[in-house]
C-alpha cells in the first residue's frame, strides 16, 4: 500500500478539477497493478517462511519433544499427582499437618479447600489429643476422605479407617501363624469375655479360657496369652481362645528349664508368678537354701524374677517353681537376688545334668542283673556294652537333653 501512495502522490486532482486524461487514467492503473504484484511477492516468501518454521517445530516434536523444557515428564507427573487428586469420599490422600487443636488437626492436602482430621478419627485407640497419636505440625501421613461439608467444601479425613485395614491384615497373618499374642481384657459379659488385640475388639468365650482362669471377673484389665479362633472382617467377627495359647506355652515347659514370671500375689505358704498366663506356685520352701519366715521381705506383687519348673501337672494346670535350685551358694536369693537371675541358666543347666544322670544311673541299677541286654556296668557304675573299654573319664554327660514332663 505504501508503494501505491508514493506512485499515486504525483496525481492530485480536487471535485472542482477536471476530469483526468486517459493517458493519466492508463498511468495510474499501471501503478495499482505493479503495487499489486509486489504485495502478493511479499506475502508469499512470508508463507514460505512460516511453513518452514512450522515444518521445524513439528520436526522438534517428533524426534526431541523435551528440547529446551526446563522440567522432566516425571516431574510434571508428579506435580500432576501433587495438585490435581480425586476428592470423592473413600479417596486416600497424602497430606501434611500444619496445626492442631482440642478437637483435631489441620491437614494441607494441596486442594482448594482446606482438610480437617477430627479426633475421633485419629486413632484406633482411644486418646485425648491428636498428640498422642503422634499428630504434629510438620507429620504427613495417608489418609481417607470420609466426608465432605457441602457449606464450604472443607473435607474430613481419618487414620483411623486405615489403621482398622492395618489390624485387620495383622490379625489374619498371626492366625495363619498360628501366633501367640497378648490381648488385655476390659469387658465382660454373660458369655465370656471382651479382650483388645492390635487395636480391635475381639471376643473370647468361657469355654476358650483355661480352667485356672475360669473366673473371668479375675481376668479384668489383665493380659493374657490368646490365639485366633476366627478373623472375619465382613461380619467384624474376631473370636479368640484362651485355652489354646495356654496349651500351647504349657507344652513348651519342661522339668528344669527356666521362665521369666511376674509375682501375682503373696500367701503364707508361697507365691502365686504369673509365667505367661499360667499360674505357678513358688512355694516358702523353694525360694531359698536359707529359712525364710516371711515372704513379704524377699518378694513384692509385680516383682519380676525367673524361676525353674520343678513339676507341671497340666490335667489339674497346677506347675511348681524354684528358685532355690538357682542359688549359686545357699541363701543368694535373700542376699544377692540379681545374681541369682544372672546365673539362672547356667544353674538349671548343672540341675539338669544332675537329672539326667540320675536317671542314667536307675536305668543302670534295672539292668545290673539282665545280662542278656548286652549291657554292663563299670567298676565305678558306668553303663556301656558288654566288654568294651570305656574311656578312663567315663561318658560325657554335658550334652544329655532336659528331661521333659511326659
Amino acid at each position: 500500500m505504501a508503494c501505491m501512495a508514493q506512485q499515486l502522490s504525483g496525481v492530485r486532482w480536487s471535485p472542482l478539477a477536471s476530469k483526468p486524461t486517459q493517458k493519466q487514467k492508463l498511468k495510474r492503473r499501471h501503478s495499482v497493478v505493479v503495487c499489486s504484484v509486489a504485495l502478493a511477492n511479499a506475502q508469499n516468501k512470508e508463507r514460505l517462511k512460516l511453513k518452514e518454521l512450522f515444518e521445524q517445530a513439528y520436526e522438534r516434536c517428533r524426534t526431541a519433544p523435551m528440547e529446551g523444557v526446563s522440567f522432566t515428564l516425571d516431574q510434571f507427573s508428579e506435580a500432576l499427582e501433587k495438585y490435581d487428586f480425586d476428592s470423592e469420599i473413600g479417596t486416600k490422600v497424602k497430606g501434611t499437618v500444619f496445626g492442631t487443636d482440642a478437637g483435631g488437626a489441620y491437614v494441607d492436602i494441596t486442594a482448594k479447600s482446606s482438610a480437617y482430621l477430627p479426633l475421633q478419627e485419629a486413632c484406633i485407640h482411644k486418646i485425648k489429643h491428636v498428640e498422642e497419636a503422634g499428630i504434629i505440625p510438620g507429620v504427613r501421613e495417608e489418609f481417607i476422605i470420609i466426608a465432605e461439608n457441602e457449606g464450604d467444601d472443607s473435607l474430613y479425613l481419618s487414620l483411623k479407617s486405615i489403621q482398622y485395614d492395618l489390624a485387620w491384615e495383622r490379625c489374619r497373618q498371626l492366625q495363619a501363624e498360628d501366633a501367640v499374642v497378648k490381648g488385655k481384657i476390659f469387658n465382660a459379659n454373660k458369655g465370656g469375655l471382651v479382650a483388645e488385640v492390635e487395636g480391635l475388639k475381639g471376643f473370647v468365650p468361657f469355654s476358650q479360657i483355661s480352667a485356672t482362669k475360669s473366673n473371668g471377673e479375675e481376668l479384668l484389665e489383665k493380659e493374657i496369652p490368646l490365639k485366633f479362633v476366627e478373623v472375619d472382617e465382613e461380619q467384624s467377627r474376631l473370636i479368640l481362645s484362651h485355652r489354646k495359647a495356654v496349651a500351647d506355652s504349657q507344652g513348651q515347659l519342661g522339668i528344669g528349664s527356666v521362665v521369666t514370671g511376674t509375682v501375682q500375689s503373696l500367701k503364707p505358704y508361697g507365691a502365686f508368678i504369673d509365667i505367661g498366663g499360667i499360674s505357678g506356685l513358688l512355694h516358702v520352701s523353694q525360694i531359698s537354701h536359707d529359712r525364710i519366715t516371711d515372704i513379704a521381705t524377699v518378694l513384692q506383687p509385680g516383682d519380676t524374677l525367673k524361676v525353674m519348673i520343678l513339676s507341671h501337672d497340666r490335667e489339674r494346670g497346677r506347675v511348681s517353681l524354684s528358685t532355690k535350685k538357682l542359688e549359686p551358694t545357699p541363701g543368694d536369693m535373700i542376699r544377692n537376688p540379681d545374681l541369682v537371675f544372672e546365673k539362672a541358666e547356667e544353674m538349671a543347666q548343672t540341675f539338669r545334668q544332675r537329672i539326667a544322670q540320675a536317671e542314667a544311673m536307675a536305668r543302670a541299677d534295672m539292668l545290673r542283673f539282665q545280662p542278656e541286654s548286652g549291657l554292663t556296668l563299670s567298676s565305678d557304675g558306668i553303663l556301656g556294652p558288654l566288654g568294651s573299654d570305656l574311656p578312663a573319664e567315663g561318658l560325657d554327660l554335658s550334652e544329655v537333653p532336659p528331661a521333659e514332663d511326659s
